[in-house]
């Protein structure tokens, strides 16, 4: 049976990985088998599937309302030339190339990744390393390293959306474990910045500013996290980062720092975007009056109880809730809004503004919603079918003890062969979840290992190395970039298959 119920995943991860195909392709493929598997050998029927299906809406909904409008706020930021405006700035500050691999590559990535992820931190920072005089090759894998500790928290926190949604766990379960592992993280994530830009001698001459960069902003991260703010952890990481990164790049400013003069006016526009949705996400957040209203409407569903033939029941319970207009998503929208008026009435849109913002957004994230739509039906349909039970009591009985650090390599697993640490945590949360209440071991850290890893193996996904090569002038050349990454990413998954391994003893 264990066989039966991992066809789904081997389907997509064959698809993938050996064919190419796109995530909407393998997923519906992957979603398909799941659906034969649960009917011909799990004893699924028409009340069970129907239950499982309206779960998965529901859970569709929730995961890709942020999406979207994460994805609309960039655009609209974007079109107005504001990215650029932000990337420009930047080299004024040093012109030591390890700091400027620290602050564009780290801390500028964590920023783009916080508020946009898509591909977009490396597509908009690998050129600018390139006029910088870096090698494209350090140019593509600087950021790709430098932003993949942001991503659990990142585009407005869409993955970590995900892991709620496919494992039913709130936000205050699951925030903190997720924020001290990846914490922890983005420290060996500047080391891996820094070597990538100069190799060991790098690392000892900008150890000091490493460490206070990484601890800002995992702090930073942590905290807001762990105060409900988790859809803009990473956004606030990373702009702490580029807080404390200009005393710093003060100090080991280079031989040169004659970068020509920076519009502060022009800057302090660029980011008022970004500023509207730091101010509504507080206020709706720390504001009970605020609070309270927006939350009047919740979208709730109960479901029955429903059970296979084979005698494997779901209890009867809630779908996901979701609160429509005090959803992240709806905390995106009305930024969204709010930012397009400011920078249209600053003159920063050219004609037709509006109408590439939104067929841009369209475009952009219809093939990826394909894709996680059934993704998480496939997951559902695995969950209520017991095919994630099957697979869980299979890991369990054949790694044991030895789980934990096996944990955050699935993660990676999922994110390489999705595209995706959103996609990874749909797929294999559940499945985490369920093998580490078998084995006795506390969910949120296996969880926690879960995304990390997804978030660390997602940077190397074929997809997106494809696209980071092509942004600096590799295309091609691929699979040196994969093989240069590969090193760092597996570092880095190991940290956190160790801090697994402790975290699930000590607590």
């Amino acid at each position: 049976m264990f066989l039966l119920a991992f066809i789904p995943i081997a389907i997509i991860l064959a698809l993938m990985v050996g064919f190419r195909w796109g995530a909407s392709r393998a997923g519906a493929a992957g979603y398909l088998s799941a659906l034969i598997v649960a009917i011909l050998f799990f004893g699924s029927g028409t009340e069970l599937l129907a239950v499982s299906h309206a779960k998965a809406l529901l859970l569709t909904v929730d995961v890709l309302m942020i999406i979207w409008s994460a994805f609309l706020l960039f655009r609209v930021v974007d079109e107005a030339g504001a990215i650029r405006t932000i990337g420009d700035a930047l080299p004024h500050l040093t012109a030591d190339r390890g700091m400027q691999a620290l602050v564009i590559g780290w801390s500028f990535a964590s920023f783009l990744q916080g508020v946009g992820g898509f591909g977009v931190p490396v597509a908009v920072i690998a050129p600018i390393l390139v006029g910088l005089g870096f090698t494209p090759l350090s140019a593509v894998v600087i950021p790709s390293i430098g932003h993949s500790w942001a991503v659990t928290f990142g585009s407005l926190g869409s993955s970590f959306q995900a892991l709620m949604a496919a494992t039913g766990l709130e936000w205050y379960n699951l925030a903190s474990p997720a924020a001290i592992f990846l914490g922890i993280a983005c420290i060996g994530v500047g080391l891996m910045v820094a070597h990538a830009a100069g190799g060991w001698p790098t690392i000892r001459r900008l150890f000091v500013p490493i460490v206070l960069l990484g601890f800002a902003m995992a702090v930073v991260l942590y905290v807001s996290a762990t105060l409900g703010l988790w859809n803009i952890a990473s956004f606030l990481g990373g702009l702490a980062g580029l807080l404390i990164a200009y005393p710093l790049a003060r100090k080991y400013h280079g031989d040169n720092n004659q970068n020509g003069k920076l519009d502060t006016r022009a800057l302090l526009i660029a980011l008022s975007g970004y500023a509207v949705l730091v101010v509504i996400t507080l206020a709706v957040q720390l504001i009970p009056t605020v609070k309270n209203t927006l939350g009047f409407l919740v979208i709730k569903v109960p479901f029955p109880e429903v059970r296979t033939n084979l005698g494997y029941i779901t209890p009867a319970g809630l779908g996901r809730k979701i609160p429509l207009f005090r959803h992240a998503g709806a905390i995106l929208t009305y930024s969204s809004i709010i930012a397009y008026l400011i920078y249209k009435r600053a003159g920063l849109y050219k004609a037709g503004a509006l109408g590439r913002i939104l067929n841009g957004t369209i475009h952009r994230v219809m093939s990826s919603s394909v894709g996680i739509a059934s993704m998480i039906a496939m997951a559902v349909v695995m969950q209520h079918s017991g095919m994630t039970d099957t697979l869980a009591r299979g890991l369990a009985e054949g790694v044991g003890r030895a789980f934990p650090a096996i944990a955050p390599w699935i993660g990676a697993l999922g994110a390489f062969m999705t595209g995706s640490n959103t996609n990874s945590n749909v797929v294999f949360a559940a499945l985490q979840m369920r093998t580490a209440q078998l084995l006795g071991f506390s969910v949120v850290y296996i969880l926690a290992a879960q995304t990390s890893g997804g978030a660390l193996g997602s940077v190397i996904a074929p997809t997106k190395v494809v696209v980071g090569a092509s942004t600096a002038g590799m295309a091609g050349k691929e699979g040196e970039v994969m093989r240069k990454m590969l090193v760092y990413t597996g570092l880095l998954i190991l940290l956190i298959s160790l801090l697994a391994v402790i975290a699930v003893r000590i607590v």
